[in-house]
């Protein structure tokens, strides 16, 4: 178990912040160690039927009942995939061709994994898109939802439960509630929440729900794609009969391993590092706003009860700084988003940020925090921010 770091233990002045999370976490030890004997020893194809291949066949199947018990699923409901992306553009791409579905509802604050997926099924002329209003913030209008699927009952929504910029938390729960009034099929993107929020699908009304292990100290290229029993979707990759011809190819055999076991980590110390984090939250925005005029925070990344407390999205002032803000930095060695990883083009703007009317003058900084990441870590970031925007004392 690993052990949750002591916010007032004494640390040696840092030279670098890694406050990147959001777009990957590092590597847990314990998941690199039970990764590794898949790596060395245990290399059968577990799609073999000697002893070779059902020593790793059972540890998938292991790993399956892991996942499946940590978010009270059936082990058949877990699929494993390459990460999130995949998982969103099954739910989407299956369910419309399976189900024959001609409708389809979302926001314009979704990750362009599903963005770009439901535009594509528009394009094709395969769909009818709708989009949910939101205010400045960010905050969904439900009731808007409600009336969209009072008009196209049986449509496919997928709305994401953390919002990977703006940290907004969504209520899946009442989402999930309309969606079974409409008999709509749900779909909800986790990738932010998965490790970080307790998930119980019993409770929940969605039909298909995604994680990605690298957003929980987990390997990358690997997830899993929760199916609830019962819903058909066509598979995305044709070949093979593996995880129960919903994807073929041969499986990640060590990345889903290290899936499962940084699942179980992030969930056995969910609530230490929920609060451990979210004081490292609370004390980059009181240090900002003491270091920084004019210093505001976007959609409701602020506010600790409706948003991630591992995201912070921070406006700073109007200035001709804005334009190499990150650029200076990473020369000063603090690592940050502007905007979600996806998307971090040199020219790339935030479609979240111009979705909420952000002004564009003004500079925007995710900040995404880890158990890892420090006190001292915190106050090196705000103070290498600070020399390029300093309070003017008054």
């Amino acid at each position: 178990m690993h052990p949750t770091p002591d916010l007032h233990a004494s640390a040696a002045a840092p030279t670098a912040a890694y406050f990147d999370n959001a777009a990957t976490t590092p590597l847990d030890p314990e998941v690199l160690d039970a990764m590794l004997p898949f790596m060395r020893e245990h290399f059968g194809n577990p799609s073999s039927i000697h002893g070779h291949g059902r020593k790793v066949r059972a540890a998938i199947e292991n790993a399956r009942k892991t996942i499946a018990h940590l978010i009270n699923a059936a082990p058949a409901e877990i699929s494993f995939t390459s990460g999130g992306t995949e998982g969103d553009n099954y739910a989407a791409f299956g369910s419309v061709r399976t189900l024959g579905l001609k409708h389809a509802v979302t926001s314009s604050l979704e990750h362009h994994a599903v963005l770009h997926t439901l535009q594509a099924l528009e394009k094709s002329g395969e769909i009818k898109l709708s989009y949910v209003r939101h205010d400045a913030q960010g905050r969904l209008d439900l009731e808007h939802l409600d009336e969209l699927l009072g008009t196209h009952p049986r449509s496919f929504v997928s709305l994401m439960h953390g919002n990977n910029e703006i940290g907004n938390l969504n209520d899946i729960q009442a989402i999930g509630d309309i969606c079974a009034r409409h008999d709509a099929i749900f779909h909800t993107d986790t990738v932010q929440t998965m490790g970080h929020y307790r998930h119980d699908v019993q409770q929940l009304k969605n039909h298909f729900l995604v994680g990605s292990a690298h957003k929980f100290h987990g390997p990358k290229g690997v997830g899993f794609l929760y199916r609830r029993a019962g819903v058909q979707a066509e598979p995305l990759i044709h070949g093979g009969s593996q995880e129960r011809n919903v994807r073929a190819g041969t499986e990640n055999v060590y990345g889903i391993v290290g899936l499962a076991k940084a699942l179980e980590i992030a969930c056995s110390n969910m609530a230490d590092h929920h609060r451990y984090i979210q004081s490292l939250k609370d004390r980059f925005i009181s240090r900002l706003q003491a270091e920084i005029e004019d210093v505001s925070f976007n959609g409701c990344s602020a506010i600790a009860d409706a948003s991630l407390y591992t995201v912070l999205n921070v406006s700073l002032p109007p200035s001709e700084l804005n334009e190499m803000l990150l650029f200076n930095l990473d020369i000063s060695h603090v690592s940050v988003s502007g905007g979600s990883a996806c998307t971090s083009g040199a020219n790339a703007g935030s479609h979240v940020l111009t979705a909420l009317g952000c002004d564009p003058s003004r500079g925007a900084i995710r900040f995404s925090m880890s158990k890892y990441n420090t006190v001292p870590e915190v106050d090196f970031a705000v103070e290498q921010l600070a020399k390029m925007y300093r309070k003017v004392s008054v």
